[in-house]
């Protein structure tokens, strides 16, 4: 079964990784969402990919882990997207869980580069247990080590490997982090049939980011990728 994944939920029908954001995914019935999460100054998990407010308030200076999320949380972050979402604000992984039907498979990102949000992976597990939400969750990162952490704390949790750069023999490295992943996430554009099948071979499923365009969609299955992750609604509500 092919697997799109609603990037950031549907962000170009509502700010990215808003609650109203996956709400407009969820209309369009795909199967499978993913978001970011990072640590507001007081621990807190909040639902953001960039690392600073500057493409959703440019009035808001500084990191993401400078303010609370009580301050976050009076943040309009809506109004840059459309006068719609004026009182749009910052999600927490509590909301989305909240929202997030049970049968959605929802990729939870933690985004710890550049800056490292130190006991984030326990702090996301507890929220998923406090929810009762340990199935049709997939955790990924770009931050191998971060992906080490989630396995120790609680292997029973998925794992998704996301690669950027293309790196030499990709899966021989995957092998030797001992990291039990359900999938890798390649960046398109050199996703390959070698690529694929090689990772096919050790029993990962392959879902490269980010593909917006059908005809790009299409090459990538006809390779045998088991889904994308894209922001178009035409294919994440395939």
């Amino acid at each position: 079964m092919v697997l799109n994944f609603a990037h950031r939920g549907s962000l170009t029908e509502a700010p990215e990784n808003t609650l109203s954001a996956i709400h407009k995914a969820l209309e369009h019935q795909t199967k499978a969402i993913e978001i970011d999460v990072q640590l507001t100054k007081d621990k807190q998990i909040i639902v953001i990919h960039d690392h600073h407010f500057s493409r959703l308030n440019e009035n808001i200076h500084g990191y993401v882990n400078d303010y609370t999320l009580e301050e976050i949380k009076s943040f309009d972050i809506g109004s840059s997207f459309s006068k719609a979402y004026a009182h749009e604000t910052i999600a927490t992984l509590d909301e989305v869980l909240d929202i997030c039907p049970k049968d959605i498979l929802l990729n939870i990102e933690i985004k710890n580069i550049p800056i490292i949000h130190d006991g984030i992976e326990e702090r996301v597990i507890q929220c998923l247990k406090r929810h009762n939400r340990l199935e049709n969750i997939l955790i990924s990162s770009f931050d191998h080590q971060a992906l080490e952490k989630v396995q120790a704390l609680d292997p029973r949790i998925p794992l998704g490997l996301l690669m950027f750069y293309r790196l030499l023999r990709p899966w021989e490295y995957i092998q030797s982090t001992r990291l039990t992943l359900r999938s890798v996430h390649p960046n398109m554009v050199y996703v390959d049939q070698m690529l694929v099948d090689e990772m096919h071979k050790i029993g990962l499923e392959v879902y490269p980011f980010t593909v917006n365009h059908i005809d790009e969609y299409r090459k990538l299955i006809d390779l045998g990728v088991n889904g994308v992750f894209s922001n178009n609604p035409a294919i994440f509500g395939l």
